[in-house]
């Protein structure tokens, strides 16, 4: 378990955007990711009949549809009990090795981190 408020404020900003894109959008989960400017993406589960995409693949395919050239971090807020290995693979594909990965859940307070290797 990761102590929230051992985070900085920007990994407490992209917690809490994730957050409110759950919360918002009423999907499964909600991520958010920054880019090496500071952009912050976030994006809510996409459950089509023809496309299924994590939050986390989500946010990671705005920020590249919208020139982001890599990552510094990312969260997601969700009820799994783990993160998914197709999200720390979609993080490391731009992020690279070392970006963080957030997971909280629902109540905000992140319960795990894992580093892309």
């Amino acid at each position: 378990m990761t102590d929230s408020s051992a985070l900085d404020a920007e990994d407490r900003k992209i917690v809490t955007l994730a957050r409110s894109a759950r919360a918002r959008n009423g999907v499964p989960e909600g991520a958010a990711v920054r880019d090496e400017t500071g952009r912050t993406y976030v994006a809510g589960t996409v459950a089509l009949e023809s496309l299924r995409l994590s939050a986390v693949q989500t946010a990671v395919a705005m920020a590249v549809a919208s020139g982001a050239r890599s990552l510094e971090a990312a969260a997601v807020v969700s009820e799994a009990e783990g993160i998914a290995p197709a999200d720390l693979a979609a993080v490391g594909d731009l992020g690279g090795a070392g970006t963080p990965v957030f997971l909280a859940g629902p109540d905000g307070v992140v319960r795990a981190t894992a580093v892309v290797e």
